[in-house]
């Protein structure tokens, strides 16, 4: 009887509403939610050092964004600069030719890289998967993580004792079985760019990604495996009906979050890469902001072009998520 007195006591108790500071809320939703964060004060005390240097680092410099709007000079306040509106967006979008080349180097980089990029790690995932040796099977993730942890200083280092045009290591053994008479000028060549850095961003992210689908291939239902094995499946039917859906929403998943990057670069990898003969081709959003920011001192002009950068990342993110909502039914947020 106690029991049943306290129940409905509860469900009265989560029905009734009180007024607070004019708005109509659940006097037990409010206890919940206060009491859960008593209880959790010290995960939340835990989190308040990555609270602050999030809000410093990544929310603060957008108020900064004032100065895509002004005439800013060094030695001026941050906020004190004339008002020139949208003077340099417009000098971006409509007075500069250089726009379009910008947008169309950094788009074809970074969404054929991250297509390649994501498919290839699924792939080697599965591969990956059906090692049966387990000490062959740990050599091979360890040596396809490597790159990962690598600078970009490193890499470039890499590419140049392979591919340098007379000494690198891939042109010297050509030449010398009699495939090509003189050396392939593969990072000078403005032709050679996009598929350049397509294989460095693969080489060093096919591990890393590959992680990510290994877990996922470890949460599938392995009774799916068992049951398919009993019908008579072959090994690669398995792959095909079972882990591949699996592994879909994974990939569908990873390619809306990282859509939202489309336009962002690595700064040090196309640093390191870009020279005189190639930057036609090579020069990104980020490039294009460093040279007119930190060489040509335009830091209005710098600031408009970061600032539309981030809008345009931001609303391809948002159609990703629109997309990947009306193809699954539901969206990441």
């Amino acid at each position: 009887m106690y029991s049943f007195l306290s129940g409905l006591y509860q469900k009265g108790r989560v029905s009734s509403l009180s007024k607070e500071n004019g708005k109509w809320m659940s006097g037990a939703k409010a206890g919940t939610l206060q009491r859960r964060l008593y209880d959790q004060r010290y995960l939340f005390l835990m989190l308040l050092p990555t609270i602050i240097m999030v809000i410093l680092f990544v929310y603060k410099p957008v108020a900064y964004w004032v100065i895509a709007f002004t005439d800013y000079r060094v030695g001026q306040g941050s906020f004190e600069g004339a008002w020139n509106h949208f003077e340099s967006f417009k000098e971006f979008f409509i007075d500069s030719a250089e726009a379009g080349r910008v947008f169309q180097n950094t788009l074809v980089i970074n969404l054929s890289s991250l297509f390649i990029n994501m498919i290839s790690a699924m792939i080697f995932a599965i591969l990956l998967n059906e090692i049966r040796f387990r000490f062959a099977k740990s050599l091979v993730q360890t040596f396809s993580l490597l790159p990962f942890f690598v600078s970009w200083v490193i890499t470039y280092s890499f590419f140049q004792t392979f591919f340098s045009t007379n000494t690198g290591l891939v042109n010297v053994l050509f030449m010398r079985i009699g495939l090509i008479s003189e050396g392939g000028n593969l990072l000078g060549d403005s032709k050679n760019s996009y598929l350049l850095m397509i294989i460095a961003n693969l080489w060093k992210s096919l591990g890393y990604n590959s992680v990510i689908f290994l877990a996922t291939i470890a949460g599938i239902d392995q009774d799916q495996y068992e049951a398919a094995e009993i019908d008579g499946a072959s090994r690669l039917g398995k792959i095909w009906y079972i882990t591949v859906p699996g592994l879909a929403n994974t990939l569908a998943v990873l390619i809306v979050l990282n859509s939202g990057w489309i336009l962002s670069t690595n700064f040090d990898q196309f640093y390191q890469f870009t020279n005189p003969t190639n930057i036609t081709t090579m020069e990104v959003f980020d490039m294009y902001v460093y040279r007119f920011g930190m060489k040509l001192g335009r830091y209005s002009y710098a600031t408009a072009v970061g600032v539309c950068k981030t809008v345009i990342g931001l609303i391809m993110l948002w159609i990703a998520n629109k997309a990947y909502k009306k193809m699954i039914g539901t969206s990441i947020f």
